[in-house]
């Protein structure tokens, strides 16, 4: 059984084909995809996917999306997970998080207005019980600092690249580690360390599709250029991303199917639930 625990299949890039999509995951092996939502205006769209597919959702708002993001996208998230508190497939807070990767977002102004959504959205995750997912680019320390000021149950650092020091910093707040494609590159050196020394028990694994695709479906700078279209990304690649670990890590995939998985449920319970009565 593998977990793909951040797959966004509500994305415009899936346009009709997120049923297809899903269900060529599930033939794969994928038995369960969490979808977190980006926008307010996306969270009933989330919601509708995961019961169509059986699957799970989360609701938050991306620090990508903060600049056009306003308080009243604050109240609506309050708003609807105080409404859909007890739809089980509802299990988290996100993604909600701080990118200092993108130079527009990094700016005193910009900085300031993601800290703020940041810790609105920790308050609600904390008044509702839910763990988060959360955006780490280049803000690991940043987060934990927050966290330590508004801990919540815990969550998911989504597409973790930081040091071992910060792995250990979210594993101690009860977080686990999400990777996926980027772990696939032979040049991932730093990465695939972490994904081979931190404990298993540390460990979920994503897609973020349709976004960080895989090395086999990536297309070079320079041929994006002349006008190949990049690679898409689907849950359906979780299996054969969880074999690079398994190879990585010396273990069987199906071990790394289970212990993932498992590691998927201990970091967001509601889905614990959703698994232990099936779909």
């Amino acid at each position: 059984m593998w977990t793909d625990t951040h797959c966004h299949l509500d994305a415009p890039e899936f346009g009709g084909a997120a049923t297809a999509e899903r269900a060529k995951a599930r033939a794969a092996g994928v038995d369960w995809c969490v979808y977190p939502a980006v926008v307010a205006a996306h969270f009933d769209a989330v919601r509708q996917l995961a019961h169509l597919t059986g699957d799970a959702y989360a609701l938050g708002i991306h620090p990508l999306y903060v600049p056009q993001a306003t308080e009243d996208d604050l109240t609506q998230l309050e708003r609807v997970i105080s409404e859909w508190r007890d739809d089980p497939r509802l299990v988290a807070v996100g993604e909600i998080g701080l990118d200092l990767f993108v130079p527009a977002l990094c700016t005193p102004e910009m900085r300031d207005r993601q800290t703020h959504f940041y810790r609105a959205q920790l308050r609600i995750a904390r008044r509702h019980g839910l763990p988060v997912i959360l955006h780490v680019r280049r803000s690991a320390d940043l987060l934990l600092k927050h966290l330590r000021q508004l801990p919540v149950i815990g969550g998911i650092a989504h597409a973790f690249n930081g040091s071992e020091v910060q792995a250990q910093a979210f594993v101690d707040r009860g977080f686990k580690l999400g990777f996926g494609g980027a772990l696939t590159f032979d040049t991932a050196r730093q990465l695939r360390h972490l994904a081979t020394t931190l404990p298993l028990q540390a460990l979920v694994l994503e897609t973020d599709a349709p976004d960080i695709p895989p090395q086999w479906l990536y297309t070079p700078a320079a041929e994006r250029a002349a006008g190949v279209p990049q690679g898409r990304n689907s849950p359906a690649e979780l299996p054969r991303i969880g074999a690079v670990l398994a190879e990585l890590r010396g273990l069987a995939p199906e071990a790394v199917a289970r212990a993932t998985s498992a590691n998927a449920c201990q970091a967001l319970p509601r889905l614990a639930t959703l698994v232990q009565g099936g779909h």
